[in-house]
């Protein structure tokens, strides 16, 4: 549990005199004015399919989070309704969706579909459709050009795999095995790999657009179809291909405006009408400088209402509450914008593949490679969790302090530590002392200054109300670090913050109802195994990945807004004002196996800090509905509905079938007859 005040502590959450402190600086900060920003939706190159729900009327009777669960329930009937069940029906519903014929060998990939009971709904594969779609505007021998001068990529050949990289890498070698089971089907090809966490494609949107507008689709005659692949044994090239690469300090090109932040990059990639490319760069909080404009500072940045577009402050269209774009003070609310760890980016298009990216980025996505391990870093093992009845009604979290390179100057602003202090009822306790002391523009803001009780208290949470809300905090979470990775290592800003503890293995999250996800260096790795868990994942990210249009929030999880501002009311609503928090003696069961640690930056939580430990747990009796207002069957049910779901369509099979699917689609865009590529064995009489 979250720990109280302790002045003998070396490893207290805030000391005294520091307190005082900023009382005192707080007191003296101007009156600012926020700034709300109201807008439709943004232009987009794409017809996205959003998991959006069906319009919910802004009237004030009961929860909105009730309102929104029955209308995400709807939708997500909807779209089962649309599963198809014959080759020909899939092939109907491609051409009226994709507006081109399927590519060859889209009957032998429906096979391998069906024979691996697969739910197939085709706008599960809009992912694929949104990645490649500029390709379609770019001469396909350039493609292949560029795919074949990667600098680490797997080949097909022969319906045989190999590597091209520069050491052996834990990442490629599970991509490569992912690709293996599929080759067998598949044309051969090139394909480019990111091994880093961060995405690195940053094009900008008008260039994209005219990709999209030279872009043109086609339904030739049947007559006039070509139902095989070129291939690549023609093929001869050893042309070197410039990446234009940016490195850590971003320079612009042929120009002298010198260094940039990487948001600077982020907003050319927007669309033209969205908040972020209408909002001007906060030049002065990646400069280093020791004091950014008070406006700026991390807490003035969140938000003192509602989010904008959600329903009564919860997410509502999971879409756009995880694009940056639409969220421009995100440049200074998210680590992979104040500063990546490592950073290689270009503005220049080309397949590249990757397990993760940012909305605007232009990577073309697999299925990240840590969720085809059976590592239990990432999967929990064998163990799933035990009986919703039996867990521990509280929450928790543990990570590494990721997100970016977190300085001295910076760290108030990465996502992990703003949740984590938003966690620990010390904190928050402190920052309740300020609500009715100071000025509205400062008040509620925390001790650390990176997170914020708002004034008004539009969540209407009880005990926030009756001044409670930290001793609350401190009874109903888990949450720590096991590694503050500062930066330089033996740097210590903010050790008076947190509590350093020991990892713990995922099956031992297992034993809590309530499993917030949070973005690190890029997205998080657990998210697959907490939704196959029989837990309830709590999710916030800005990271887009192969699954999402699969996932529909509030039925198989709780969609979360990346400034955690709706986190509490999140709480009460499902664990109520008075939960029942009484423990029996003994120790939480863990059968759970020893996860491995790696150094590498690639495993996103595997930081390499030392041996894994279990944390032995007192456990919680079986708890009922909680004593006051909380919805504990409602948080149950989207639990298991998000497990049940899992293991339906998140499966190693799916990922196959997913990955099938896509180089099928890749290798027509790469092929110079691609226009007259396709499968059109259901259109031939006789």
């Amino acid at each position: 549990m979250s720990q109280p005040l302790d002045p003998k502590s070396p490893h207290r959450a805030i000391s005294s005199w520091r307190f005082l402190q900023f009382l005192a600086l707080a007191s003296a900060i101007v009156t600012l004015t926020g700034l709300t920003w109201f807008f439709g939706g943004g232009a987009s190159h794409f017809a996205i399919s959003k998991p959006a729900f069906p319009h919910i009327a802004p009237e004030n009777s009961g929860h909105p989070i009730e309102k929104l669960i029955a209308s995400a329930e709807e939708t997500f009937q909807d779209t089962l309704a649309r599963q198809v069940k014959s080759l020909n029906e899939a092939a109907s519903v491609y051409r009226a969706r994709r507006g081109r014929h399927p590519p060859p060998g889209f009957d032998a990939w429906y096979k391998f579909a069906t024979d691996r009971d697969a739910i197939l709904v085709e706008d599960f594969f809009d992912r694929i459709y949104d990645d490649l779609g500029p390709f379609w505007g770019i001469d396909p021998r350039r493609i292949r050009r560029q795919a074949h001068a990667a600098e680490q990529m797997v080949m097909v050949r022969n319906f045989t795999t190999s590597q091209k990289t520069d050491k052996d890498r834990a990442w490629m070698n599970l991509w490569e095995d992912l690709i293996r089971t599929v080759a067998s089907s598949l044309p051969d090809m090139d394909i480019p790999i990111n091994v880093m966490d961060e995405s690195r494609l940053l094009v900008p949107w008008e260039t994209i657009n005219e990709y999209m507008s030279d872009a043109h689709k086609t339904m030739l005659p049947v007559e006039a179809v070509v139902e095989e692949y070129e291939g690549m044994q023609h093929f001869r090239d050893n042309t070197t291909f410039d990446w234009q690469w940016l490195g850590s300090r971003v320079t612009s090109p042929a120009s002298n405006q010198g260094p940039r932040s990487y948001w600077s990059l982020v907003r050319p990639a927007c669309p033209p009408d969205s908040p972020a490319r209408n909002t001007p760069l906060f030049q002065d909080i990646w400069t280093k400088e020791p004091h950014p404009r008070p406006e700026h500072a991390a807490a003035q940045l969140l938000p003192l209402t509602f989010p904008a577009l959600s329903h009564r402050g919860y997410v509502q269209n999971w879409t756009e509450a995880t694009d940056p774009c639409q969220h421009p003070n995100l440049q200074g609310l998210h680590g992979s914008f104040v500063e990546p760890v490592s950073m290689k980016t270009s503005q220049k298009l080309f397949p590249l593949f990757g397990g993760s990216k940012l909305p605007m980025n232009n990577e073309i996505l697999l299925p990240a490679a840590m969720y085809w391990t059976d590592d239990p870093l990432y999967s929990g093992g064998d163990s799933n969790g035990g009986e919703w009845e039996t867990k521990n009604n509280s929450i928790m979290w543990r990570g590494a302090a990721s997100g970016g390179r977190n300085r001295n100057e910076t760290w108030k602003r990465f996502q992990r530590h703003r949740f984590v202090s938003m966690l620990n009822g010390s904190q928050v306790a402190a920052a309740e002392l300020t609500l009715g002391q100071l000025t509205d523009n400062v008040a509620g803001i925390g001790p650390g200054g990176n997170m914020r009780l708002i004034p008004s208290n539009p969540y209407n949470l009880h005990h926030q109300t009756s001044g409670t809300l930290g001793s609350y905090m401190s009874d109903l979470t888990d949450a720590s670090f096991f590694d503050l990775l500062c930066y330089p290592e033996d740097a210590d800003y903010d050790r008076e913050f947190y509590a350093v503890t020991e990892r713990i293995p995922m099956a031992d999250m297992y034993e809590y109802k309530y499993l917030p996800d949070i973005d690190g260096n890029s997205f998080s790795g657990r998210y697959r195994g907490f939704l196959r868990s029989s837990s309830l994942p709590i999710k916030a990210t800005a990271y887009a990945e192969w699954h999402d249009n699969r996932l529909m929030p509030w039925v198989h999880f709780v969609p979360m807004d990346n400034t955690f501002v709706d986190f509490y009311g999140i709480v009460q609503y499902f664990l109520g004002e008075e939960p029942d928090l009484s423990r029996p003696e003994g120790p939480t069961p863990s059968g759970a196996p020893e996860p491995k640690v790696s150094g590498s930056s690639e495993g996103g939580e595997g930081n390499g800090n030392g041996e894994e430990k279990k944390k032995s747990e007192k456990r919680r009796p079986p708890i009922a509905q909680s004593k006051k207002n909380g919805h504990d069957a409602a948080a149950k049910k989207i639990a298991l509905a998000g497990q049940e779901w899992a293991e339906k369509v998140l499966r190693r099979e799916d990922m196959q079938i997913y990955v099938f699917r896509l180089l099928l689609e890749y290798a027509r865009v790469c092929d110079e007859r691609r226009e007259r590529l396709g499968w059109v064995q259901d259109l031939k009489k006789g």
